[in-house]
């Protein structure tokens, strides 16, 4: 398959899955909030307090000590007036950057907001999902989220956004469309939009939208009821869904389950805790957590253990939580891995805010499978079966020619 084909197939599965777009990649997090200054000191507090500024220096390096030096002279003896809030943040700009660690990032509030609003897994907004087609300049809408804002106005799935409130959208990136919507103090909206050739103005006002993130449906496969389960995000409300949607198969009197976390690059460690915690009880390990050297064996939450037959789908977008609940299943369970293998990201960070509201990401643990094993970077995890989508899946996407789903269905009807 060459590239091309392989780039099609990637972005129709990010279709597909309906997923609420975002702009970078989501990585596993656990949020805290630490309101403290860089090293632990405030720059500002020192500099008016020279004991202060003496005691801390006594307890650290000659290099940290030169820096603060230095700083104090930079603050001192400039002619003109300094902000050292803006300093603050260049200089853990700097840190960070010089760590080299991808995921250990400064924030702004876009940054920020797009994060925080995915993994909330809720917000104040229209409801709808947008992509913007490269070929044509368009944005349009991906999907419409069910019982939000935009759905009772009318709005459709691959309807042209040409306008909102008689400003044009067609220079704007979907983040600029986003936070022109999210962040603006108007309740409602007029959007101008394309369908079938037709333009038609809708008014579509702000209110309270929940993120879809899990979805479910039923196959039947030679005398087999089988259960499918996607995840697209590990929001707060995730979890949820999940075990709503999973209930719900399980009174429909399943034989087996598929999960399928394509495309899913992860969100919150707490979130698929929660999620393991309803496939097995106590005895079992759902992961490991190392910092500074030191294991710990995080246990199962759970009472109960679910015993029917589990498969996963995954493919090398699958990051992070996903693979934390992949891992997890299969060592613990048996669980059948299909797909394509992981993308390797066993690392966790927490999101540290200043006393100014600047925020920073900071990786602080690695995580480990029950057993152990550390799949970051080109590890991640092979899959038991190997099944890449064909061309004919690129050509007419459905359940139909999704070449991993139906192999795993094969593979739970014998």
């Amino acid at each position: 398959m060459d590239d091309k084909t392989k780039q099609e197939l990637e972005q129709i599965m990010k279709d597909r899955s309906k997923d609420f777009k975002v702009q970078e990649v989501v990585i596993l997090v656990l949020i805290t909030c630490v309101f403290s200054f860089f090293a632990g000191f405030s720059f500002s507090r020192m500099k008016d307090n020279p004991k202060v500024l003496q005691k801390q220096s006594d307890d650290n390096s000659t290099a940290l000590q030169e820096f603060i030096k230095e700083y104090q002279s930079i603050v001192q003896s400039y002619y003109g007036e300094v902000d050292e809030e803006k300093l603050l943040s260049a200089a853990l700009k700097g840190v960070l950057e010089e760590i080299g660690d991808d995921y250990s990032v400064y924030m702004d509030d876009d940054d920020y907001s797009n994060l925080n609003l995915n993994l909330e897994g809720s917000y104040s907004g229209i409801g709808i999902s947008i992509y913007k087609d490269i070929s044509t300049n368009n944005m349009i809408i991906a999907s419409v989220f069910e019982n939000s804002a935009a759905d009772k106005a009318g709005l459709k799935e691959n309807d042209i956004i040409l306008s909102v409130d008689g400003e044009s959208v067609k220079e704007l990136t979907t983040s600029d469309f986003s936070q022109k919507v999210l962040k603006s103090s108007k309740k409602q909206f007029v959007l101008r939009i394309s369908r079938n050739g037709k333009e038609l103005d809708i008014k579509v006002s702000k209110s309270g939208v929940v993120i879809p993130s899990v979805t479910s449906k039923k196959f039947e496969k030679d005398g087999k009821r089988i259960g499918y389960l996607y995840v697209s995000i590990f929001a707060n409300n995730t979890s949820k869904q999940f075990e709503e949607e999973l209930l719900k198969l399980e009174d429909e009197g399943i034989d087996s389950l598929i999960i399928d976390v394509r495309n899913n690059t992860g969100g919150h460690l707490t979130t698929v805790s929660d999620m393991i915690d309803l496939f097995m009880d106590s005895n079992h390990i759902a992961y490991q957590l190392e910092q500074n050297g030191k294991r710990t064996k995080v246990h199962s939450g759970g009472k109960e253990n679910r015993e029917y037959p589990l498969v996963l789908l995954a493919n090398s977008s699958s990051a992070s939580a996903s693979e934390v609940l992949i891992a997890s299943l299969k060592e613990n369970l048996g669980a059948t891995i299909i797909g394509e293998k992981t993308y390797g990201k066993g690392t966790v960070q927490e999101l540290k805010t200043l006393t100014s509201g600047d925020k920073y990401k900071l990786t602080t643990k690695k995580w480990l499978t029950p057993k152990g094993n550390w799949v970051n970077d080109t590890k991640g995890i092979t899959p038991d079966i190997e099944v890449s989508l064909s061309d004919q899946y690129a050509k007419n996407p459905s359940d139909e020619t999704d070449d991993q789903l139906q192999r795993a269905l094969e593979e739970l009807s014998k």
